[in-house]
């Protein structure tokens, strides 16, 4: 009888705590549910500049168009060429940065004029013989409509072609128009600052490698900053992104460019990027670019993995053909600027009495500053080497705050 009664009693108990445990638990998965939802809500209620037809169509009525544009003109499932001819848009002539209209070129890959199949405008390169649109090709234009999804990072060439095209917007009296895009790096302002002794077109305004702005942002103050040549004044307009913040990740919904097909590649690209003027990997010709660096003769990682030539995304890549030995970071959580593996790289190269930047130039123009070169191979640890330009970034985000658009 009372074996039976302590019986019931641990069932009781027992029942109690599972019921109350499941009740607990049911309530820890509602909540975490609702958050995700709340978030996804957050995300979904975004409209990048080029969904707002209504702040912007009226803009465009009876007026000749140019668009800068490429494959990530999107608005929603349609491609801003064929949304604005659908709405009555006069679009005569298309101006596509590298990677083409299509953004199926691989890096440095040089394009040629073309028309547009399904529409029949006309297509000039501005990754050619010219990166700036000539001054005959705008007189019969009113106003250049730019929309493209950047990365947030100075050599990424698309900052810089919206700069020569705004020069050129500025040089011919024609307006311009910014569709704003959100960055995917937007919450990092970090590494060097441009010095203009290095400018090209890898790096064209003195900005940090991470700027932590929006092309709209940007746009506003290359114009306010005085940044285009001439004396004259350049109409703008952007179209910012409806309800966006540095608080939301963004999520590419294309790939901007061949070679960063994915989230994790984007994100550690500005870090990665450097190592293109050296003798290392980053991972174009495989299935994970800008994911990895390694070389074949100095193993960096155990990953191995051989470059081979793969259509539209990497011609001729480094080390072609041969086994390379990689760190694997495609789980990393580095997000922002690193000097870690930069560092890593020039010590082990170094022990081999091994030269680990073998373009020197090109380097400089990358970073925006020999500055970097120097301190690498002098052997100067991460942080000692990012302390030299920490008050040259905390002045550009000083400066940058007029041409903010959206809450930090």
């Amino acid at each position: 009888m009372r074996g039976g009664r302590h019986t019931i009693l641990v069932s009781f108990v027992f029942l109690s705590r599972n019921f109350v445990g499941r009740v607990i638990y049911t309530f820890l998965i509602f909540s975490i549910g609702f958050i995700t939802f709340v978030f996804s809500l957050q995300v979904d209620a975004i409209q990048v500049g080029a969904e707002r037809g209504d702040k912007y169509l009226s803009l465009l009525k009876n007026k000749r168009v140019g668009l800068v544009v490429n494959q990530s003109a999107r608005v929603q499932d349609q491609h801003l060429l064929d949304y604005l001819t659908d709405n009555q848009v006069n679009v005569v002539r298309i101006f596509a940065p590298e990677h083409g209209f299509r953004g199926d070129r691989g890096a440095g890959v040089y394009i040629n004029d073309g028309k547009d199949t399904k529409t029949g405008v006309p297509i000039v390169s501005l990754y050619g013989a010219n990166k700036k649109p000539k001054p005959e090709q705008l007189t019969d234009i009113d106003i250049l409509v730019f929309d493209i999804q950047d990365v947030g990072v100075r050599f990424y060439t698309y900052l810089s072609t919206m700069f020569l095209t705004m020069e050129a917007a500025q040089q011919s009296g024609i307006s311009y128009l910014v569709l704003d895009r959100p960055n995917p790096n937007i919450a990092y302002v970090e590494g060097p600052v441009l010095d203009n002794h290095f400018r090209s077109f890898v790096g064209m305004v003195p900005v940090p490698i991470l700027h932590g702005m929006t092309l709209g942002e940007l746009a506003r103050m290359i114009v306010g900053e005085r940044w285009l040549a001439g004396d004259g004044a350049l109409s703008l307009t952007v179209v910012p992104v409806a309800d966006y913040s540095a608080q939301h990740e963004y999520v590419l919904p294309i790939a901007p460019s061949p070679n960063l097909p994915n989230q994790q590649a984007i994100h550690l690209y500005p870090s990665l990027c450097l190592f293109e003027a050296t003798r290392v990997s980053v991972g174009r010709g495989s299935d994970f670019p800008f994911q990895v660096f390694g070389h074949d003769r100095i193993r960096l990682g155990s990953l191995a993995f051989t470059p081979r030539a793969i259509p539209g995304v990497a011609a001729h890549p480094k080390l072609q053909g041969k086994v390379v030995y990689a760190t694997d970071l495609r789980h990393s959580e580095q997000r922002g600027f690193s000097l870690d593996w930069l560092v890593q790289a020039q010590a082990a190269f170094t022990q081999h009495n091994e030269i680990l930047i073998n373009s020197p130039s090109f380097f400089d123009k990358l970073a925006g500053t020999d500055v970097l070169r120097l301190a690498l191979t002098q052997g100067l640890k991460s942080h000692q080497i990012e302390a030299i330009w920490q008050q040259e970034v905390q002045t550009f985000k000083t400066r940058r705050l007029p041409y903010l658009l959206y809450d930090r």
